[in-house]
């Protein structure tokens, strides 16, 4: 896993729950960081299909095209939208509710029964390499549901150490920022702000 001192060019390590909770990590798949750049983790087809198959949410060669990537994307700003309500305790936008429950009804919910030589027996979404993305979108929407109705959505929060846009899971009260990293930027800021006066 990557260290806290990740370029600012490249994705920071997964955010705590976004591990077990891929729609969190959906959400969090873009970066706005200093400087005002963008890490955009589903910016091109190819790079959309790795952020997939890395997940498992898609076979290795899967063929997403330029829609199917945009597709993706428009989920990830609809599930922000959704943790963004239940982060503030507030109703979510109707936009993102429609368009979660229709990546939902995407594809028929329940995996097949597969025997694998190397791997024994295991479960396994079949579907054509065409509906790759859709499978992925469900399975995805359906990851958020169970998040933000389950116990942890009040853990789930956003970080306050601007830009940083990321949500993760409060594993105690105290912690606002998901990342050592955001943590250290956000103290470094206090502490030269203390300086400046100091410095007149």
């Amino acid at each position: 896993m990557p260290s806290s001192s990740t370029p600012d060019t490249e994705l920071p390590p997964p955010a705590p729950g976004a591990t077990e909770h891929r729609a969190l990590d959906l959400a969090n798949s873009v970066v706005h960081i200093p400087g005002g750049g963008t890490v955009d983790a589903l910016a091109t087809p190819a790079t959309a299909t790795g952020w997939l198959v890395e997940r498992h949410l898609a076979p290795p060669g899967a063929p997403l095209q330029e829609y199917c990537a945009s597709r993706l994307a428009g989920l990830r700003a609809r599930t922000r939208d959704l943790f963004d309500s239940v982060a503030a305790g507030t109703a979510p936008p109707e936009e993102a509710l429609e368009a979660i429950n229709a990546a939902l009804r995407l594809v028929p919910a329940t995996d097949v029964l597969r025997w694998e030589p190397d791997r024994g027996l295991v479960r396994e979404a079949v579907h054509p390499v065409t509906q790759v993305v859709e499978h992925a979108m469900s399975a995805l929407a359906a990851d958020a549901v169970d998040l933000v109705t389950g116990p942890e959505a009040a853990s789930l929060t956003a970080c306050t150490a601007r830009p940083c846009s990321r949500f993760f899971l409060r594993t105690h009260a105290r912690r606002h920022w998901c990342s050592t990293r955001c943590g250290n930027r956000v103290r470094a800021a206090r502490a030269y702000a203390r300086r400046i006066p100091a410095a007149h």
